[in-house]
Formats: C-alpha cells, structure tokens, sequence
C-alpha cells in the first residue's frame, strides 16, 4: 500500500472540522476551574495596568504644572505597586498553566497509546512505524504551547481588548475610531492567508512523518544497512527527505511570521495618523485635547495592538495544531476491527478441541489467504503446520488467537465461538511464541516473567530449565538479573529465541502456540529442547509451524498448507506413503542435509 512507504505522504482519510476542536476541549473541561481562576487572576492584572496610562496624564496635565511632587511619588508609587501584583500574577500563571499543559498533553497522549494497543494487527501492517510513533510524540507535544498559554491568553487578551477600547472610547472617540480603522484590513488579510497557512502545515506535518518513517527504519535496519555497505545511499534518501521537511517547514512558518510584521505595519501606520491628528487637534482653538490625554492615549494604542499581536499568534498556534489534530484524531478513530462483540461472554477454562469450519480469510480485499479451511483437533494433540513461505501457514495460528477477524465460517474451542467471547480471557489462555523473538529491555528475568507477571522467581526458573535456556543465562554476568537491550542485540537469535519460548511456557497455556519455535536454535540445543517440550506439551493441544521437519516428526497430525487450503494431512508416516507434496518436502531435505 502507498501509505506504507517512507516516502510517499499521507492523505487524511477525513478533513478537519470544527467538532475536533470540541473534541480537544472535552481534554481541556477536567482544568476549567484552575483556568478559571487564571484568567480571572490575569483580568484583575490587566485591569490594573488600565489605571497608568491615567496616572501619567494626571502628571502630566496636573501634578507637574502645579509641582505637586506628593501626587507624582504617589502616581509612582501605585505604579509600581501595580507592577509588582503584575510579575506575580505572570508567574502563578506560567506555573499553573504549564502544569495544566502538560496534563493535558498526557492525557491526550495516553489515550492514543492506549487505542493503538487495541488496533489489530492489520493496521501495523499497514504503516511505517515511525509514521505511528510521530503522532504519539512529536505531534503531541506540539500542541503544549497551545494548550499551556494560549487559550489563557486568548481569553485575557479578549478581555484586555474590551477594558483597551472602552478607555480609549472614554479619553477620545475619534481618535478611537481612526485606530479601529486598521481592524478590517488585517482581518482581510487574515482571510486571504488562511486556507494556504493550514495547507503549508499539513505538508509539513507529511513531510515530518516521512523523515521520523525513514529514520525508524534505519535505525532498526543498520546491521543490513552495514553488511551491504549502504550507507552512502541511504545517507542521500535521508538528505532528501530531510530537505524536503525543511522546505515544508520554512514555507509553513513563512506563513507564521507574516502575521506578526502585517499588525506591525498596521499599528504603525494608525499610530502616525493618530499622532498626525491628535497634534492638529491640540493646535486647535476651543480644543479640549491636551498633551496628557494624547501621551495616554498613545499608550493604550500600544496596548490595543499588543493583545491583537498576541491573538494572531495564538491563530498561528492554532492552524498549526489543527494539523496535528487531524492526524491525531485520525489514529484514535482508527476503527478497533478485532474486539469484543456486544455483549461478549467469558470464554470458558480452556480444555483444547480447536475447530475450523469453513474459515476463509485475506489481508486484502480479492486475494485469499485461506479458502473454505476446516478441520478439528483434540485435547493434548499437538498440529504441525508445513507448507511454502506465504502458504497461510502463520495465518491459521493468527486466527486462532483472534489476532483477525476471519472472512467468513466459524472458528470454535471447546465448542465456543471465539467471536463470540472477549478477547482478554480468550488470550489469557493461550501461550503464543511468534516467528520474531521480541525482546523487551530490562532484565532477562523480567522478559520471562512478561509471560505471567505473578510468577515467581522459581517460576521463571523452571521454565527456562524445561527450554533448556538456564545454562546459558547462568552463564551471562548476572543471570537472570542481566540487563539485555531493545530488541535483545546482545544476545544470539538463538538465545532470544529461548528466552521468548520460555515466556510463553510460563504463562501455563491450555493452548500453545509455536511458529518457527526452533528456527535459530543449533542441533544440539534442539535435541535436549525436545526432551522438555515432549513433557510440556502433554494434556496441551498446541500448533507448531516449522520448516526444519525434523522438529514434526511425532506431531499427532501433520497439515501440508497451499494455495489457500490443506492439501494434506496426517502423521508424517502417512504423508509419506502418500508421496505427495510433504514427500517432495521432506525429501528435498532431506537430501539437502546428506
């Protein structure tokens, strides 16, 4: 698919709307009554600094032509009490609206993790994780600084906007009416940039999520990267994708920083006809205007604009994030198609009869996997699934777990529709050792236990005695407290590999699941893990995918998977007087190894 490549941007399977922007409010309604008190904290501040501009004119007009220095050290004096209560105010406000921010932010952040732990497998294997994990990190914390001050501000600056004007109303109405003049322009301007400001940054939020694509991907593929020498070539794809964000970025915030100098200019150019026609107007014979009222004046247009260029920002901020927002948004109603049916029951302690009834499945639309599958497994029997590589034989182990949804037919244990149960007590009976080792960071112990978190020391022990992975952790600098990186790097294939069929076993499961169990474990390991896995897999059905044959010869049935069904099955005695397809396989190996 197109969306699953680094370089191709992706396209919002829905545009913006305003119901988004309720959305991110319903995040912001827990911390309305802090915000509350905020705002109200920052009104009575602004309303305050409204009294200067007045103390200035009563000096100016009153106290220094009577030389009433009593009635200057007092305007003084309230001024600098007024400061004061203002650098408080700003600091209570920093502190309390960083902390609101930054729940805020987490809040947002938490449910988005929590969504992609339910979404299904076919969504991961839709997409570039790093194009997964640029929405949970970066995109998020983009929107802190909205959420930290500018929605306090906007509503401060709207206030400071109503208190600005009304005072200036008060000192002169023309006046007034020449700085409003001003307002019609900018929003025009404001029209006309709009549609191209948004644009601009939902291809900088494209072209962030390709580079973040491509980097994770590197990044996890540098042992291939290395050994076929490519660094060069892929040093030039990261330099395009890295100038093509560049690029995006520049012209995104091109637009950001036009707001800014457009109120600037406007100011500037209003502030001259005020002081052009305020001047004229003190000139005047019978004029009541005075050097005070315009000194006040020009200081409440300073103020009038400040506000303004504070709520263009705040429009900035907000165009941004609406960006991002889609983009979140997007993944949180990314539809969980495997999850619990209404009204799903508990799926009942598992005894291990495994039954396919006529189960097709595809990954994509048109192309089967599976076609019209059936058959029936009994307690404790132990299935072995061969066949070529993209048979389906992963597929059928996939399905059993609910990993899919199932196209059509019926997939039941112990007689139980699994559609029809949740998937936690589904799951939670199951011990499932995938093709990939995944190997967690942290201690090796703690790897093992993920299997069973209430498991006890000689719990973990005892399970990677049976796998016969003990010896080789006693023999790492800690044991079992040795702490391995992401991804296991510093251990073999095949000691993750034990580590990892460890943990399933330790989860005690009534079915087990075992695909590719034995890939990377050298012939002499896998001899003695035979030994344990004959004890462990006794009263477990349990279904073994393999390609190395050796490991399926005493499997109580044997299923040869191709061309969307099963071509074949029975011992591996009866397949091979059969002298078919698992013949032709196991010969093929057989001849291999001679």
């Amino acid at each position: 698919m197109a969306r699953n490549r680094y370089d191709v941007d992706e396209v919002l399977e829905e545009s913006f709307d305003v119901s988004q922007l309720k959305r991110l409010a319903a995040y912001i309604s827990p911390y309305k009554k802090k915000m509350a008190g905020i705002i109200l904290l920052m009104l009575t501040s602004s309303a305050l600094t409204m009294a200067i501009p007045v103390f200035f004119q009563k000096i100016m007009d009153e106290s220094i032509p009577a030389k009433d220095m009593n009635s200057i050290y007092l305007y003084c004096g309230l001024t600098l009490a007024i400061a004061c209560y203002c650098a408080l105010a700003l600091a209570l406000k920093i502190r309390t609206m960083s902390i609101i921010g930054q729940n805020i932010v987490h809040d947002l952040r938490s449910d988005i993790f929590c969504h992609l732990q339910e979404l299904p497998f076919s969504y991961y294997d839709d997409r570039p994780h790093g194009k997964i994990q640029v929405r949970v990190v970066n995109y998020v914390n983009s929107l802190s600084d909205l959420l930290s001050n500018g929605i306090v501000n906007t509503f401060t600056d709207l206030c400071n906007l109503i208190f600005i004007v009304t005072f200036m109303f008060i000192e002169d109405v023309k006046l007034t009416l020449v700085c409003l003049c001003g307002l019609p322009v900018l929003a025009a301007f404001i029209v006309f940039i709009k549609r191209r400001h948004r644009r601009a940054w939902q291809i900088q939020s494209n072209k962030q999520s390709n580079l973040n694509a491509y980097i994770a991907e590197s990044i996890n593929g540098i042992r291939v990267t290395q050994s076929f020498v490519r660094e060069k070539e892929n040093t030039g794809i990261f330099n395009r994708l890295s100038k093509n964000y560049r690029t995006s970025w520049m012209r995104a915030v091109m637009y950001n920083f036009t707001m800014g100098p457009s109120v600037d200019i406007i100011s500037a150019v209003t502030t001259s006809f005020i002081y052009v026609l305020g001047v004229r107007m003190i000139f005047a014979p019978d004029s009541v205007m005075t050097a005070g009222i315009l000194i006040a004046f020009t200081a409440y247009i300073s103020r009038f604009w400040a506000p303004i260029n504070t709520l263009a920002g705040f429009y900035n901020s907000l165009l941004t994030a609406i960006s991002y927002l889609e983009r979140i948004f997007e993944t949180i109603d990314e539809p969980v198609k495997v999850q619990d049916a209404p009204n799903a029951a508990l799926m009942p302690p598992i005894h291990g009869t495994v039954e396919f009834c006529d189960v097709s499945f595809s990954y994509e639309e048109g192309q089967k996997i599976l076609d019209r599958i059936n058959f029936k497994t009994k307690q404790g029997d132990t299935y072995a699934i061969v066949g070529p590589t993209g048979a389906g034989k992963t597929t059928i182990v996939n399905l059993i777990s609910r990993f899919y949804n199932v196209d059509s037919g019926q997939i039941f244990i112990d007689g139980v529709d699994i559609s029809t149960v949740t998937l936690h007590s589904l799951r939670s009976q199951m011990g499932v050792m995938m093709q990939d080792s995944f190997i967690f960071s942290g201690t090796i112990m703690d790897n093992i236990r993920y299997g069973n978190m209430d498991a006890s020391d000689d719990d973990v022990i005892q399970a990677a005695k049976t796998v016969c992975a003990h010896d080789f952790i006693m023999g790492t600098e800690n044991g079992y407290y040795t702490e391995v990186n992401e991804r296991g790097s510093r251990l073999s294939a095949g000691q993750r590999q034990l580590i990892s069929f460890a943990r399933a076993l330790l989860a005690d499961p009534k079915i087990l699941i075992l695909d590719e169990a034995t890939s990377s474990i050298d012939t002499e390991t896998e001899i003695l893990l035979q030994k344990g896995l004959s004890r462990l897999l006794e009263g477990r059905t349990s279904f073994i995918i393999a390609h190395r044959l050796s490991t399926i010869k005493n499997a109580t049935c044997i299923m040869y998977v191709d061309k969307g069904g099963i071509l074949e099955r029975g011992s591996h005695e009866e397949l091979l007087a059969l002298k078919g397809e698992y013949y032709k396989l196991y010969m093929s190996q057989y001849d291999f190894l001679k």
